[in-house]
């Protein structure tokens, strides 16, 4: 079931984006009076699901969900219609028209996607605000996993800076160390004051490790104390369930040893995979102890009821409709600056290891329906989306925005047979792309 949801938030996002991508190329052809002989959902090899011919334009539907497409009558595009290039130019094609305008209508995707984004975000700011968690509002410090203590940190740390910025959102200080390529971080120890270098290696092995699975482990949390650990549901087939613990069940210790925070509990139990352990518990106000047989993995498979627990202390920013214009262009611009960020890291050979097609693009959805997470989600895919179509390679609408640019400042078209190899090398090269992330996600599954 959260598949089926996963995929369906996918199949709505990527609805709204194709969609609204190609009206930018469609009603800018129109305003420049250019013929628009197709408008898909989808690509459609050898057949489509459902068409219509509306005047000059046919609309379609794709049974391949990687995109969408216009086809403009005179323009050398993935259609390949080298049949309709031969022929002399008619006015109303796209070959007919100024530099100028054929250079808005190629770009007017890229700029829907942009404009897009920013009132999703403005929306999103009007709708539900924005919520976080101060990074000076973790109580006691944070916990962390291998790659991170072996980075320096330690359980119980308090970060300071970045370095030499105090970071106000604790979820976004391990996305941005990799995206900036921070150098340092500074973290108060108990009452000590500790400088840890990051090494470039560390950006790499996060990268590597995220190439290898989904389900990419958090690499830093947030500290909890133990108590109360109140048991709110057993999992079925668990040790926990097995061994007799039930929901509502207090646990005091294991093993006669009463931890101050959960991190050691998590600890103590990766220490005593495949042994017995003895969990007190209160019942009833009873105190009872209960033989637990562990098995292979450090998990007493159980859910913490979260109620009664010292909760984080979220910071949520409320606006109104006017203030909504200048946080949704806050967001907005981080956004952009991540997907900067993310560019530089893609051409790195640890980067693109870390590309992914549909099965990615399907995991990074809640997987129960929300609507705050499927537009934030579809906000930051439109940014991306405009970041990839305008990168300079035939075939995509940044390798047509180039070639006119050259036209334009040269004052001479390139070649027609010219234009006709590199949109064929481009289309065979963004083929080998997507065969390429999809094969990532392959080995992911696999791993």
């Amino acid at each position: 079931m959260e598949l089926i949801i996963r995929i369906g938030q996918l199949l709505l996002s990527l609805t709204l984006l194709v969609i609204l991508h190609e009206m930018g190329h469609f009603f800018t052809a129109r305003y420049f009076k250019t013929r628009v002989e197709k408008f898909y959902l989808f690509f459609n090899p050898w057949f489509s699901l459902f068409k219509v011919k509306k005047g000059d334009t046919t609309y379609g539907i794709g049974w391949l969900p990687l995109g969408g497409y216009v086809k403009i009558a005179g323009m050398i595009d993935e259609s390949m219609d080298k049949e309709q290039m031969k022929k002399p130019p008619k006015p109303d094609e796209f070959r007919s028209k100024p530099a100028w305008q054929r250079l808005i209508i190629i770009l007017g995707g890229v700029i829907v996607n942009i404009v897009l984004a920013y009132f999703i975000y403005v929306g999103i700011s009007y709708k539900w605000g924005e919520t976080y968690l101060p990074n000076d509002s973790l109580k006691y410090g944070v916990t962390v996993d291998s790659m991170t203590y072996d980075l320096g940190l330690r359980n119980g740390d308090k970060i300071l800076k970045v370095d030499d910025k105090a970071p106000d959102d604790f979820n976004a200080i391990l996305v941005n160390i990799i995206m900036n390529n921070s150098r340092s971080m500074t973290v108060l120890r108990n009452s000590d004051t500790v400088k840890i270098s990051i090494p470039e290696s560390f950006q790499k092995n996060i990268l590597t490790e995220s190439s290898k699975s989904f389900k990419v482990p958090t690499r830093l949390e947030p500290r909890l104390k133990f108590s109360p650990f109140v048991i709110a549901q057993t999992m079925d087939k668990s040790v926990a369930q097995n061994a007799g613990l039930e929901a509502g069940d207090k646990i005091i210790n294991v093993d006669g040893i009463e931890f101050d925070f959960y991190d050691e509990f998590k600890d103590y139990l990766k220490k005593h995979t495949n042994t017995t352990i003895t969990v007190s518990v209160l019942r009833n106000n009873t105190q009872k102890e209960i033989i637990v047989p562990m098995g292979d993995k450090p998990l007493l498979g159980v859910y913490m009821d979260m109620q009664n627990r010292e909760s984080l202390a979220l910071k949520r920013h409320t606006y109104s409709f006017g203030e909504s214009f200048a946080a949704g262009w806050d967001m907005f611009a981080k956004t952009i600056d991540r997907q900067l960020g993310s560019f530089k890291i893609m051409f790195t050979k640890e980067g693109a290891s870390s590309l992914g097609g549909i099965g990615t693009m399907t995991q990074i959805f809640p997987s129960s329906w929300s609507w705050y997470g499927f537009w934030h989600i579809t906000a930051m895919l439109s940014i991306m989306f405009a970041f990839l179509n305008v990168l300079p390679i035939p075939g995509l609408d940044g390798g047509h925005a180039m070639f006119i640019t050259y036209e334009l400042i040269t004052g001479r078209k390139p070649n027609q047979r010219f234009m006709e190899i590199v949109q064929t090398i481009g289309i065979l090269f963004l083929i080998s792309l997507m065969i390429f992330v999809n094969f990532n996600d392959v080995l992911r599954f696999m791993g």
